[in-house]
């Protein structure tokens, strides 16, 4: 792991490795919150130098920045579900976003998408239940997304939720503003914009559970289509584009998204529970092509390139988590599962998180992660149709893409090529024939569903 003082945004201080040895960690409340489709350069503290986010700048400061943090799929569903678990998609087969419709196929394509269910299955123990078990009150806000065509079996409240604002089936809202036409939210007063009724929601809820330990979970449907935002920001960001931002709606979606998260945070710091909360912040997948600027990265949502895997990750965890630091280390969806059990000085099942890796030695400061890879697995076609079926290894500097239609590889040096631009795997064979066998080793480990060769005659 390498830490370095973070320079962005306040005067340098210790890295994490010269930090005072910690006590152990008290069980903590949390907040969790996952933006939906937020790029890894959508964010000021990343160095889009067009949007504002002096909230999320903030809180940067006060924790660890990771730069090298991945979804677990480079679309939605999977994410979540991986989150959830501690599972990779690939072992609950749900690879996709749900449901994952048969037009989303190419009419010439070579290959069908493989198998996908369109639900988290109740068998499946989430984090929320083992939060609950342990005397959390646990509330969802915002966006689900796994319930397969709408069956309220399905929603978040049967999946270790004492309360649930926003969690059902849709991917994405009818519309920002009230009446949004969800079916888990009351429609309250015309013109409210969705991010602040969602922060009024955690509000409540934290000033409720005030007095236990609460663990909330604000998964907002921002910054997802459709574009829309107050109309201040919209006149705001009306000139603002060029690189770092494609579109000046999504500009201000972004900065409406960073003073609802704001707020939150202020009232952690009013009702003085600031420090005792761990607060993650990431994105479910990279950002959505056309409106998010991704570059230096390649590509966009839906692709196995760094565009559409790589995203922002915040930790603030005070007492724990060293301040002002960053880490290189690559981590994924799968880990948050095993941290807040550990955070929560929750014990782990040996069959608990079988993908994922508690993050502790990491926000210590005092070690490295005991895994040598991580893995991604995308069998299926995108809404946008125009991805290639494939998995991906990222291994140390190097990262490995597989694709399934003509078992083709690309392996490139992200330590020298962030961008993707050069594949290596021809020059240096033997390293793409190592990493590739690693990544059959694991699908055949996770019963990886594969796609199906299609019958073109």
């Amino acid at each position: 792991m390498a830490v370095l003082a973070l320079l962005l945004l306040a005067p340098p201080t210790l890295t994490a490795a010269e930090e005072k040895p910690v006590e152990a960690a008290k069980p903590f409340n949390i907040l969790f919150i996952l933006i939906d489709d937020l790029g890894w350069m959508d964010l000021a503290c990343q160095g889009n130098k067009l949007v504002e986010t002096p909230n999320i700048d903030r809180l940067a400061t006060q924790g660890m920045r990771f730069t090298d943090a991945y979804a677990a799929a480079p679309v939605c569903s999977p994410t979540r579900a991986a989150i959830m678990t501690g599972k990779a998609p690939a072992r609950l087969k749900i690879t996709n976003h749900i449901p994952d419709r048969p037009q989303f196929t190419p009419p010439n394509a070579k290959l069908d998408p493989a198998e996908v269910f369109d639900r988290l299955s109740l068998q499946e123990t989430t984090i929320a239940e083992r939060l609950q078990e342990a005397g959390y009150a646990t509330g969802f806000f915002g966006k689900w997304h796994l319930a397969g065509r709408g069956n309220p079996d399905f929603y978040p409240e049967h999946q270790g939720f004492d309360l649930n604002v926003g969690g059902c089936a849709f991917g994405g809202p009818p519309t920002f503003f009230d009446p949004y036409r969800i079916p888990t939210i009351k429609d309250r007063r015309k013109g409210e914009y969705l991010p602040d009724r969602l922060a009024d929601e955690t509000i409540d809820f934290i000033r409720t559970n005030r007095e236990k330990r609460f663990a909330a979970f604000l998964w907002n449907y921002t910054v997802h289509w459709p574009m829309e935002a107050p109309e201040s920001l919209l006149t705001k960001y009306a000139d603002r584009k060029g690189p770092g931002l494609n579109d000046t709606r999504y500009g201000a979606m972004i900065e409406a998204m960073d003073t609802s998260i704001g707020r939150v945070l202020e009232e952690l710091d009013r009702l003085e529970l600031a420090n005792n909360t761990l607060v993650i912040f990431t994105s479910d997948n990279g950002g959505f092509a056309g409106v998010s600027d991704n570059r230096p990265l390649r590509t966009a949502k839906g692709h196995l390139y760094e565009g559409g895997i790589r995203v922002p990750l915040i930790v603030r965890w005070p007492g724990q988590a060293a301040e002002r630091t960053i880490c290189d280390t690559p981590v994924i969806s799968m880990d948050f599962y095993a941290t807040l059990l550990d955070a929560a000085k929750v014990k782990r099942s040996d069959s608990e998180s079988p993908d994922g890796i508690s993050l502790m030695p990491l926000l210590h400061g005092h070690g490295e992660l005991d895994r040598d890879a991580i893995y991604f697995h995308y069998p299926n076609y995108a809404w946008h149709r125009s991805n290639r079926l494939g998995g991906a290894i990222r291994d140390g500097k190097y990262k490995l893409i597989e694709r399934f239609d003509d078992n083709s590889v690309e392996l490139y040096d992200l330590k020298s090529d962030l961008s993707e631009k050069h594949n290596l795997a021809e020059d240096m064979p033997d390293v793409a024939n190592r990493l590739r066998q690693k990544l059959v080793a694991w699908r055949v480990q996770t019963n990886a569903a594969m796609p199906i060769p299609r019958d073109l005659n």
